[in-house]
C-alpha cells in the first residue's frame, strides 16, 4: 500500500487558495507524479503539448500551463498551477519563452524537467527591425546561437530566438529530447514513447520535404509577417522573413521600420502581408491598405484555436505552406 496516497490532497489545494506560490518538502511527496497509474505531464504551450500528446498517447495524462487561445508570451502562472508544477512526473517547457514559467519552474522543482532549448540549438534573428534588414535566409545553418539558451528571448534586445518548432528538423530534434524525457520519467512505457517518437519525426520528415519542394520555383524569396517568429523556417528553406514587429508580437513598429517596409515591398515586389490569429492585424491590415497589398494568415502557432486553419501542429503547419507558395508564386 502507498502510504503517501492516503495523505489528503486538500492542503494542496488550501495552500493555492490562500496563494501560496512554493510547497514544503513533505508535500511533494503526496504522490508519484501519476494519476490513475497514468504519467501526469504539464507543458507550457501548445507546440510542446502537441509533442506530449503524440509521443505519450494513451500512457500520460497531458495538460497546458497556456489555454487555446491566448497568446503564450503574456502568460502569468497562478498558485494553483506552480502546485501542479510541484506534483507532475514530468514537466517540458521552452527555457526564455515565458518568464512566468521559468520563475514558476525554479520554485516548484518537479520531478523530471525538459527543456525543449536544450535539444536543439537556438539562433538570434536579432529583434532590431528599425531598418531596412535581412532575417534570414542569406545566412548559413551555423549553430553559433548555442549560447542563447539562457536568454530570455523577448527582452526586448538582441536575443535568441525561441520560435524552434516553427522548423520542423528542429522540431524533430525536439521531440527526440521530450521522447527521451518520457523515457527517463516513465522507463515501464519506454517502448511506447520509443515507437511513438520514431512515428513523430517521420511525419515532421515528411513535412520538412513537403516545405523544400513545395517552395521551389518561387517568383520572390521576401515575405511580410506581424512579428518574427518565422527566422528558424526562412532559414531552413531560403527564404527572407520581414517583420512589422521584432520577436515581440505586442511591440509598435518605429515609422522608419514602416518606411523601411515599404522600401522592402516595393523592391523586392512583395503581395501579401501576414498576419496572425492571436495578436492584432491592426498594424498589417494598415499596411496592406497603404501599399494596395492582399493580407493572409501565417500561423506561429503558438496556441491552436477557432480561427486556426486545422486542428494540429502538422494542419495548421501545412496551410501555412500553401499560404507561403501563393504569396511567393511558386509555380
Amino acid at each position: 500500500m502507498n502510504i503517501r496516497r492516503l495523505m489528503p490532497t486538500t492542503a494542496l489545494v488550501g495552500a493555492a487558495a490562500l496563494g501560496l506560490t512554493t510547497l514544503t518538502a513533505c508535500s511533494s511527496n503526496v504522490d508519484d507524479g501519476r494519476t490513475d497509474g497514468k504519467l501526469d505531464v504539464v507543458t507550457s504551450f501548445y507546440p510542446l503539448q502537441f509533442l506530449a500528446q503524440r509521443i505519450g498517447g494513451s500512457a500520460i495524462h497531458v495538460s497546458s500551463l497556456t489555454k487555446p487561445g491566448v497568446e503564450p508570451h503574456d502568460l502569468e502562472i497562478s498558485p494553483r498551477q506552480t502546485a501542479d508544477l510541484s506534483e507532475a512526473g514530468l514537466v517540458v517547457y521552452l527555457k526564455g519563452l515565458q518568464p512566468s514559467v521559468d520563475r514558476a519552474i525554479a520554485q516548484a522543482e518537479p520531478r523530471h524537467v525538459a527543456d525543449a532549448a536544450s535539444y536543439t540549438t537556438l539562433e538570434d534573428h536579432g529583434t532590431e527591425v528599425e531598418g531596412d534588414h535581412d532575417h534570414g535566409g542569406e545566412g548559413g545553418h551555423g549553430d553559433e546561437g548555442e549560447e542563447g539558451h539562457e536568454g530570455h528571448a523577448h527582452s526586448g534586445d538582441a536575443a535568441a530566438d525561441p520560435h524552434i518548432w516553427l522548423d520542423p528538423v528542429r522540431y524533430a530534434q525536439v521531440a527526440k529530447g521530450v521522447g527521451k524525457a518520457l523515457e527517463k520519467a516513465d522507463p515501464d512505457h519506454a517502448t511506447t514513447y520509443k515507437k511513438n517518437t520514431t512515428a513523430l519525426v517521420k511525419e515532421l520528415t515528411t513535412l520538412d520535404q513537403d516545405f523544400r519542394s513545395g517552395l521551389k520555383d518561387r517568383s520572390s524569396d521576401t515575405f511580410i509577417t506581424t512579428h518574427a517568429a518565422f527566422g528558424y523556417l526562412a532559414e531552413r528553406y531560403g527564404l527572407r522573413q520581414e517583420a512589422i514587429s521584432g520577436l515581440d508580437p505586442e511591440s509598435e513598429p518605429s515609422p522608419a521600420r514602416i518606411k523601411g517596409l515599404h522600401s522592402v515591398a516595393k523592391k523586392d515586389k512583395v503581395n501579401t502581408v501576414f498576419f496572425e490569429t492571436l495578436v492584432s492585424d491592426r498594424t498589417a491590415k494598415t499596411l496592406a491598405g497603404d501599399l494596395h497589398l492582399r493580407t493572409d494568415v501565417l500561423d506561429p502557432i503558438e496556441g491552436i484555436g477557432d480561427k486556426s486553419k486545422g486542428d494540429d501542429y502538422i494542419q495548421v503547419m501545412r496551410s501555412n505552406l500553401k499560404a507561403l507558395q501563393k504569396a511567393l508564386g511558386t509555380k
